[in-house]
């Protein structure tokens, strides 16, 4: 079957809220909550029926654009592939063209809103940053130091991998970091090999591919899931267990590995778009890079070293 072709936007005000729409109820999943887009004509990129269709919706011009993902979806009656585009520079005043309710919502609050099963993997590509930053301890006498520095650069997803450190010394240290992660609105996920006694307070955890290949679902009561992949098999697993975002690596090739061949993007681009969910890019990444892995389908960048220089 071949798939009906959607773009939709996603868009972001000055205030990092996103705008969603009401479907009228005589459509197919009607009476739920989306975010704008249409279907792509075939005369049409995926980008221009995504800026018609926010033009004709919702009275908005698109300045500027990027991709944030791209996803299938089998629905009883139909297969969907949608290109989601985050849209952050626009004008116009929003108003419902064709008469529908419209909403600025704050990201985290998506959840509560009905919408399309198709939208889920949406919802979260929606919330999380272009940044993903890995907190490691090689030097433990760094550790804070290092993430101050991280926080300073305005980096909203962090890592702490702490594999070296002792469960007393990781205990503390995330003690000392988490407040400092909550007063700059930065989630914080621990990495599932450090180990520690009882429960940490953070935002979620970040399993191993090791890990990630022992369970068979999701874990409860986690509001945060991301898993570490290096081949198709690990990202179908992480998928299919209910993982949030993954971190695929490596892309390039490292100072610390460079005897290991990189992905390469184009390999990046073709794994990433056999998934279903946000993708980072690990491996050789600079600031620089994530245009590379946004024109490739990734959600953005994770690195050690990249948000430190």
């Amino acid at each position: 079957m071949k798939p009906l072709q959607v773009a939709v936007g996603v868009v972001k005000n000055a205030a990092g809220q996103v705008l969603i729409a009401l479907r009228d109820s005589s459509l197919h999943q009607g009476g739920l909550w989306e975010f704008p887009g249409g279907k792509v004509e075939s005369s049409e990129t995926a980008e221009q029926a995504m800026m018609r269709e926010l033009k004709e919706e919702l009275n908005l011009t698109v300045e500027s654009a990027v991709p944030l993902i791209t996803l299938t979806h089998q629905y009883p009656d139909r297969l969907v592939e949608l290109h989601v585009f985050l849209v952050q520079q626009f004008s116009g005043l929003v108003k419902g063209c064709q008469g529908q309710p419209f909403r600025w919502v704050n990201a985290d609050q998506l959840a509560r809103y009905a919408f399309p099963a198709a939208n889920r993997p949406i919802l979260t590509a929606a919330r999380l940053p272009p940044y993903y930053a890995i907190l490691d301890d090689a030097d433990e006498s760094q550790l804070l130091g290092n993430l101050e520095k991280i926080l300073s650069k305005g980096v909203k997803l962090i890592q702490a991998r702490l594999k070296n450190l002792s469960s007393t010394a990781a205990k503390k240290f995330i003690e000392q970091a988490y407040p400092l992660c909550r007063q700059q609105g930065c989630l914080l996920l621990i990495n599932s090999a450090v180990e520690y006694e009882g429960s940490l307070e953070v935002d979620g955890v970040h399993l191993t591919a090791r890990h990630l290949l022992a369970l068979d679902r999701r874990p409860e009561n986690l509001r945060w899931l991301a898993a570490s992949c290096h081949n198709v098999q690990e990202l179908q697993h992480a998928q299919a267990i209910g993982v949030d975002f993954v971190v695929l690596a490596p892309v390039l090739a490292t100072a610390t590995h460079p005897e290991v061949d990189g992905l390469g993007w184009e390999k990046f681009a073709e794994l990433v778009a056999r998934s279903n969910i946000p993708v980072y890019a690990l491996g050789g990444m600079s600031l620089a890079s994530l245009e590379c892995a946004r024109q490739a389908g990734g959600q953005g960048i994770a690195a050690i070293r990249a948000f430190l220089d």
